[in-house]
């Protein structure tokens, strides 16, 4: 197994970044030679794990998450140029935000999407804003984003990058030899990435369809009645973290918990 040297390139709701390190050590602790994120977002898990797996498969229904890191694979040059004529500004960001994707190429939406997720706050997706980061003086850092940029296309050289619906890709990767790590929307917040992309009723069509699977997975959401009474009849061990867009907004880290649920251990 290699190790990873890439990392997310922007930010993104429910990055798991403050959950990680504890994700990823079950992750590599548990045997495997097939890797597959059905939720894969900026790849909050899927880059900070230490090593890679022989065969690798990241997923995400989002078009603009599928095409950014399939541009970001094939086209490091023309990604970096179109950025360049981007300016951090409030004015842009507003005017990047009032434009309708489906009209653009696949390399400037990739642009437009990296540049939108680099400057939101707290790496929304829907109804963005602009984000002032007080702490740092470069929210959008040039030659830190291209060759973070760089870093990220070597790494995906040799990963599958699908856009399918979460069952359909369990489905078809599901073996013996699969692990799964998944992360569905929050309950409760299952429009935070666009209506009809994720329902309530898609958390017992999950569970029911990991309770069938041949391989192993691994699962972390918010703690809920609802998620802990989908989720029961799987291993489930409560976590306390750090949400950062609560750090973000008043000063103070809000302390809250989430699952992680599994079918082994």
């Amino acid at each position: 197994m290699s190790t990873i040297t890439a990392r997310p390139i922007a930010p993104y709701l429910g990055g798991k970044r403050n959950l990680a390190k504890r994700l990823c050590a079950i992750i590599d602790a548990t045997p495997h030679r097939t890797y597959v994120e059905p939720f894969v977002g900026m790849g909050g898990i899927f880059l900070r794990r230490p090593h890679a797996a022989p065969a690798e498969v990241i997923n995400d229904i989002s078009r603009d998450v599928s095409n950014l890191f399939r541009v970001v694979r094939r086209h490091y040059e023309p990604l970096v140029a179109e950025l360049d004529l981007l300016l951090a500004s409030r004015e842009e960001f507003d005017r990047q935000r009032r434009i309708d994707p489906e009209t653009l190429t696949d390399i400037e939406r990739a642009a437009r999407f990296l540049y939108l997720q680099k400057l939101a706050f707290g790496g929304k997706v829907v109804g963005r804003n602009f984000g002032v980061d007080r702490a740092s003086k470069a929210g959008f850092n040039y030659a830190k984003l291209r060759a973070d940029i760089r870093a990220l296309g070597e790494r995906l050289a040799p990963v599958t990058i699908e856009r399918l619906p979460y069952a359909e890709l369990i489905r078809r990767y599901d073996h013996a030899d699969t692990l799964f790590y998944l992360d569905p929307p929050y309950w409760g917040c299952e429009d935070d990435y666009g209506q009809d992309v994720f329902s309530r009723g898609d958390f017992e069509q999950l569970a029911d369809q990991l309770a069938g699977i041949a391989g192993k997975f691994v699962l972390s959401i918010n703690a809920t009645e609802g998620s802990r009474a989908v989720f029961s009849r799987f291993r489930v061990v409560d976590v306390e973290v750090a949400w950062s867009i609560a750090t973000k907004a008043t000063g103070t880290a809000k302390r809250v918990t989430e699952l992680v649920v599994s079918n082994f251990g």
